[in-house]
């Protein structure tokens, strides 16, 4: 019983005193990390556009939320500067927000909606990297970068987690990001609508579809708080030596199986 209560209060203090702005952060995979960060001691700044749900997270933790769209440079430097405001510092930076793109075959490919979905998944982390990474340095306290890669975005975000590893190192600076498959997000919820034909699917039945055909642990698919828990970790100081990493949580299935491509197509 000694051991389980001393487990529990390390993992309650593995962020505490530092400060977090979580883009994408009112719900889902965002709003689950924002929970867990700040159960382990961390303050949180919810950067959405999402204003209602936001707020009533970011009040519920202890938070502050801001209203931010992450394609748009300014917004994202207003969100880290709140932080810098109400805290005086900021360790984590967590870009999370991104969007699905256009369907179809590459032949049909819509330039103007691949730029829509490049402004967010791949210059909205650019962005929050580019600024988080400016009040690190000044705060001379090291910190710790991470993105959530999404779907025809993913490796251009591998490469510049890689890149900016490489630069930033030498500030104490760590990179990180996470690819998650498998996790009943909205973004992947709608998909299994589309290609199902299925308009009114719930979430409960694409965790199903995925535990039984998605992921080599048979019965169990992705949840929000497994990437929770992943960014937590590459978070604290239990992941001090590790950087420039794409932290795969896939159920080992996107490395062995090719059977649910459909839902990419």
């Amino acid at each position: 019983m000694e051991l389980a209560d001393q487990t529990q209060k390390f993992s309650t203090n593995r962020l505490m005193g530092k400060v977090a702005v979580i883009t994408g952060g009112a719900r889902g995979i965002g709003a689950a990390t924002a929970k867990v960060f700040a159960e382990n001691g961390a303050h949180i700044v919810i950067a959405d556009i999402l204003d209602e749900l936001g707020t009533t997270l970011a009040d519920s933790i202890g938070g502050r939320y801001i209203h931010c769209d992450v394609s748009n440079e300014s917004d994202v430097e207003l969100a880290i500067q709140l932080a810098i405001t109400w805290k005086g510092q900021l360790d984590i930076m967590f870009n999370n927000a991104g969007i699905s793109g256009p369907d179809g075959s590459i032949t049909n490919l819509d330039m103007n909606q691949l730029n829509s979905l490049l402004s967010v998944n791949v210059n909205g982390i650019v962005h929050g990297i580019k600024h988080a990474a400016r009040a690190m340095i000044n705060g001379g306290r090291g910190g710790c970068l991470g993105s959530h890669a999404y779907s025809m975005s993913k490796e251009a975000i591998v490469g510049l987690a890689r890149t900016t590893a490489c630069e930033l190192g030498v500030y104490g600076i760590r990179v990180n990001c996470i690819s998650p498959h498998g996790v009943p997000s909205e973004m992947l919820i709608n998909a299994y609508r589309k290609f199902l034909k299925k308009v009114d699917m719930k979430g409960e039945e694409v965790s199903e579809i995925i535990a039984e055909r998605g992921s080599l642990l048979r019965g169990r698919c992705g949840r929000f708080e497994d990437v929770a828990q992943a960014a937590l970790f590459l978070a604290s100081d239990d992941a001090g030596f590790i950087t420039a990493h794409n932290l795969v949580m896939d159920g080992g299935y996107t490395s062995a199986s090719t059977s649910m491509s459909f839902i990419y197509h």
